[in-house]
């Protein structure tokens, strides 16, 4: 390997030059412009990568950040019952549109433009009036 290690840098060198071309053309590159709002961007359910901390399998639409400690959790023989509140520049179609693609591949059925079954359980999506950011309340509770 000694003998070739000149080769082998330009080898690298090549394939680092390739990859970074590939990530900038790749057509599932996500890239928002400085200052460009959140709800202006396409959002597919497979951006998100935070959660709703007291449902675990409940994604957090990238845009909205969850209020912790402004919700509730009650952990009954009779099912459970939880709200969390989550805040961000978006808009309620964003909103909307971003948990009727998301939830169902996590086994929840739509029940109403805001509302998902799954499991004898019901989560419904609520937007709190106020000027922004969007304050959005997500209600779990036995069906």
């Amino acid at each position: 390997m000694r003998g070739n290690s000149g080769a082998w840098l330009e080898c690298r060198a090549r394939f680092c030059r390739a990859a970074v071309v590939v990530c900038l053309l790749s057509p599932w590159t996500l890239w928002t412009a400085p200052g460009a709002a959140q709800q202006d961007v396409a959002v597919d359910a497979t951006f998100a990568t935070d959660y709703v901390a007291e449902v675990d399998d409940l994604p957090l639409m990238p845009g909205l950040r969850q209020l912790l400690g402004a919700g509730l959790v009650f952990d009954k023989p009779a099912g459970r019952i939880v709200e969390v509140y989550a805040e961000g520049e978006v808009k309620p179609e964003a909103v909307r549109a971003f948990y009727a693609r998301s939830l169902p591949p996590l086994g929840w059925q739509v029940a109403g433009e805001a509302a998902f079954r799954r499991d004898g359980e019901i989560l419904l999506l609520e937007f709190v009036t106020r000027e922004r950011p969007l304050l959005v309340r997500f209600s779990l509770r036995p069906d």
